[in-house]
């Protein structure tokens, strides 16, 4: 039953003389409300039960204790069923927990789940019932819903629209304390749209579809957009260091290294569970917590000498998400995966999927259509260590099913890296494998073939030099490795890399074949691999290095003469243009793949910061060097609505729309022309109507004065009346001598 407070009203006074309606206890109902929070956080009340009689309450407790102890441990002692006087149940219950944690996440667990076909269960605090559904705070007449007039709000996607109708892009600038979002003008100043100061107070962050635009603050988050750049979202977390979005932006993970302390007079959003905890999973529509975490340290294992390892920190994100935002995931311990399902952020199946010694795990970044599979899927890759005898393993499983479709062992493994192509048609696992001895290192790359029936394998040739980093071209099925011969950060030099591009050979209709080297490009100092969001143009950089900056940009499809080595193969590379960009910190195509940011970041450097624009063949387009420059995030676009037959008749035809955009840019670019001819007349105007007027004000100052209105005019005048008279003109020469260079030498 619901607490009641009638005991503080007791006292042993006559009650003619004191009426108890008149007592004010409302101090002690507030002192009395914070002793109950802690000690009834363990108590839940159930309701919408079926209605039972004595001899069907049994049953009814033995089923309903089933559902209760999946999610904490109860008995049926510590379940209170009441009954009415007819005999028959009231259709709820109170429960017992063993903490406050599993009351709490029988709340979120259990409410709204279904109990048979006709009953659902209902499930809250027992406090919670107390605080709002005390005498007075409920009205017991019926008074029905206001429903305010719909008023349409701003299109969060206006941007999409572009008011030159030329389809640019934005991006975000931070710098100094300013944060401003511009449109990109190529090679003329980006055009403002919105620039505000102190903005934030760590970085901005744009959401995947480019609706929300992120600012961090020690309170928390805030989500901005529309046309009028308006607070769209709050998220009150103190001390957020880092933001994450599910892939639809229908969820935000926030963490903070310091745990939730929440105070005593509460907080605006989180509550007494979420407390000592750093991550938060939030839903972005209501813009309440759905779930809070603590921090799991990993178990390193032990190393050659058999001493354990520190545990390592979980690295960031640590809730990765499937493609469609129904799951999130996270790896416990090193030991099992935990599969969440939304909005709900309950356990898979109610448990974890035990994976000894898991080191890491990735969801395909799109929905898989494998072969021959008809029903809804996600798939997610992991990867396991040796263990004593067991070799590392690679293992490829199904959700909601967990069903593992494919494993592959592998051996003398001393670090994998998961990487999956962008349409989730294939898998690349990067595998540094050690010699016996273990002083030599060689790295091969196994690829799954995930849309192939039984998901092949295919193991590309070994690589003796250590891979130092790994891209797919997106949408497509190449890709580029950056190999060095010396372990990174062995030598305070970086050590020369090389560049190798891989491609699939030509195979009948649409099948792809075998992955071949393509070309290798030595003696680099190249680190980064920068795709095109488009495919087929690839820049190749160096980042982070004070003693070069190079960028070069390749087209792998290019359209001149293809060189008899490469005829079997489905690439033509050609090297388009080479750049420099001193001090360069950060890369970033736009989102159309038609230009390139670079910029150097005074986050990591304070030499020349400031940023460089290039188009995609890297011909520079604009330079500017701004003090303080921090950031540049280009706005990402959402996935285009037209279908893939309405794509390949644009691909189709596109000549016949450049022609159109070639013509609008003539105009622009002779628009552009004409205002600098109409403007540079319009200052000569104003200069010959200065000049009239101030020989005005010269012509009265001289009448005034009593001299000749233009005494050059006259002294011109008379020159040339002397000239027509006959009169010579007398020519006076002056002879004047200077001394250039004096010098005494003294001869013996």
């Amino acid at each position: 039953m619901a607490p009641s407070f009638d005991h503080l009203r007791e006292a042993d006074l006559d009650e003619d003389e004191f009426d108890e309606d008149e007592v004010d206890i409302s101090d002690l109902r507030d002192k009395y409300e914070v002793q109950l929070e802690q000690g009834f956080d363990t108590f839940v009340v159930i309701d919408g039960l079926p209605e039972v009689n004595e001899e069907q309450k049994p049953k009814l407790l033995k089923f309903l204790l089933k559902k209760l102890n999946t999610v904490g441990r109860t008995r049926e002692d510590m379940v209170e069923m009441p009954m009415g006087p007819d005999g028959k149940s009231l259709r709820f219950a109170f429960v017992e927990y063993s903490s406050p944690a599993e009351a709490a996440a029988a709340v979120r667990q259990l409410d709204m789940v279904p109990l048979d076909k006709k009953h659902t269960l209902r499930v809250n605090k027992l406090m919670d019932i107390d605080r709002y559904g005390r005498e007075g705070r409920v009205d017991e007449e019926y008074h029905p819903p206001k429903i305010e007039e719909f008023t349409p709000t701003d299109h969060l996607r206006s941007y999409m629209a572009d008011p030159s109708g030329r389809g640019r892009d934005q991006f975000v600038m931070y710098r100094g304390d300013q944060v401003g979002v511009f449109w990109n003008n190529e090679k003329d100043n980006p055009e403002n749209v919105v620039d505000r100061p102190n903005w934030t107070e760590s970085f901005v962050q744009w959401s995947p579809l480019g609706t929300y635009l992120t600012s961090v603050h020690i309170q928390g988050v805030q989500l901005w957009g529309g046309p009028k750049w308006d607070r769209l979202g709050r998220f009150p977390h103190p001390f957020v260091n880092l933001v994450a979005f599910s892939p639809l932006e229908n969820y935000l993970v926030t963490w903070s290294n310091r745990p939730i302390a929440i105070p005593e007079e509460g907080h605006p959003a989180l509550s007494l569970d979420d407390d000592g905890k750093n991550y938060v999973i939030w839903d972005i529509a209501t813009g309440k917590p759905l779930r809070s975490f603590a921090n799991i340290d990993i178990p390193a294992g032990v190393d050659e000498q058999g001493a354990p390892k520190p545990p390592r920190k979980l690295p960031w994100p640590a809730f990765k998400w499937s493609s469609d935002d129904k799951y999130v995931a996270r790896s416990t311990q090193g030991q099992s995966i935990s599969v969440y399902e939304l909005p709900r952020m309950n356990l898979l199946d109610k448990t974890s999927i035990k994976i000894e010694g898991v080191m890491d795990f990735e969801w395909a970044p799109a929905k898989p259509q494998r072969e021959g599979v008809k029903t809804y899927e996600q798939l997610f890759c992991y990867w396991t260590p040796e263990i004593g005898s067991n070799p590392a393993k690679v293992g490829l499983m199904s959700i909601p099913s967990k069903q593992i479709v494919r494993t592959l062992n592998l051996f003398s493994v001393s670090d994998a890296k998961l990487h999956w192509q962008s349409d989730a048609a294939y898998l690349c696992v990067k595998v540094d494998r050690h010699s016996k001895s273990k002083k030599s290192q060689a790295t091969t790359l196994e690829i799954f073939r995930v849309k192939e029936k039984g998901v092949p394998v295919e193991v590309v040739d070994t690589i003796k030099d250590t891979v130092i980093n790994f891209a797919w071209e997106p949408k497509g099925d190449r890709f580029v490795i950056i190999t060095t011969t010396e372990p990174v950060g062995a030598t305070a030099v970086p050590p020369k890399t090389s560049v190798s591009f891989f491609c699939p050979e030509k195979a009948k209709g649409n099948a792809v074949g075998n992955f071949k080297h393509l070309r290798t490009l030595d003696k680099k100092n190249s680190n980064a691999i920068y795709w095109s969001p488009r495919g087929r143009f690839v820049v190749i950089a160096t980042v982070h290095n004070q003693q070069s900056s190079e960028l070069e940009f390749y087209d792998l499809d290019f359209e001149g003469e293809k060189p008899e080595a490469d005829k079997d193969l489905t690439a033509n590379l050609q090297l388009m243009n080479t750049a420099d960009h001193y001090g360069v910190t950060d890369i970033e195509w736009d989102p159309s793949g038609r230009f390139v940011a670079t910029w150097a970041s005074a986050w990591k450097h304070s030499m020349e910061n400031g940023y460089h624009l290039y188009d995609f063949k890297g011909e520079q387009l604009r330079e500017d060097h701004i003090e303080k420059f921090k950031q540049w995030q280009w706005r990402p676009r959402p996935a285009s609505l037209l279908t893939k037959e309405e794509q390949k008749a644009v691909r189709k035809n596109l000549r016949e729309y450049s022609r159109v955009f070639e013509q609008e840019d003539a105009e622009r670019i002779a628009g552009a022309d004409q205002e600098v001819v109409d403007r540079r007349r319009r200052l000569l105007n104003e200069w010959y109507a200065w000049r009239e007027s101030v020989d005005e004000e010269l012509d009265e100052e001289r009448e005034a004065m009593g001299l000749p209105e233009n005494p050059v005019e006259d002294l011109i005048k008379a020159k040339t009346a002397a000239v027509s008279q006959g009169e010579e003109e007398k020519v006076i020469e002056e002879i004047v001598e200077e001394v250039l260079e004096e010098s005494e030498e003294v001869v013996q």
